[in-house]
């Protein structure tokens, strides 16, 4: 029940649409109706600079490590990769606008990651700086500078473990695959 409802709670609180709500606030606009109008901190920044763009980046990706991070610790890893990809999808379609087009999570999935793993997501975010600071286009830096060797490390390499456990995993299903035995004594 525990981890239904941190799936559930992050899903929620990536729905949060900070851009938007921000703007609206500070401003009293409608950050979908400027410049790209998407409602990310990328379009909040770029439109309002680094005094609304800089708490919507944290503000979003916050809402993707606080899940993350919340249901790795009080759960496990798996759970804390479902908290967060909640979260992700939250930001991608936010209940808080009905479903609607939301952002496209770059700082949310930035923050998820370094709630489930750190040095990865912290890797990531460090490559993203660099990307964007040659290139000035934080698009560039989030489709190139987002951990995707990371991302393609971990499926080719999920892929070779799942290819070298063919046999392993036909004993599995034939119930025939060997149980480690506990050591009577060391």
């Amino acid at each position: 029940m525990v981890p239904v409802l941190l799936v559930v709670a992050g899903y929620v609180l990536g729905s949060m649409p900070w851009g938007l709500w921000l703007v609206r606030i500070f401003r009293g606009e409608d950050i979908r109706t400027v410049g790209s109008g998407n409602i990310g901190a990328s379009n909040v920044w770029r439109v309002y600079g680094r005094r609304l763009g800089l708490p919507a980046v944290l503000l979003d990706t916050a809402k993707g490590f606080v899940p993350a991070f919340a249901a790795t610790k009080l759960e496990s890893h798996g759970v804390g990769v479902l908290a967060g990809g909640a979260a992700m999808f939250g930001h991608y379609r936010p209940l808080f606008l009905r479903f609607r087009k939301g952002g496209k999570m770059v700082a949310t999935t930035g923050g998820a990651f370094l709630g489930v793993a750190p040095i990865v997501g912290g890797i990531g975010a460090g490559v993203w700086l660099v990307v964007f600071g040659l290139t000035r286009y934080a698009s560039v830096a989030s489709v190139i500078g987002y951990p995707w060797p990371v991302v393609a490390f971990a499926g080719a390499a999920g892929l070779g473990v799942l290819l070298l456990h063919r046999a392993n995993l036909t004993r599995l299903w034939r119930g025939e695959e060997p149980r480690f035995r506990r050591a009577a004594s060391l």
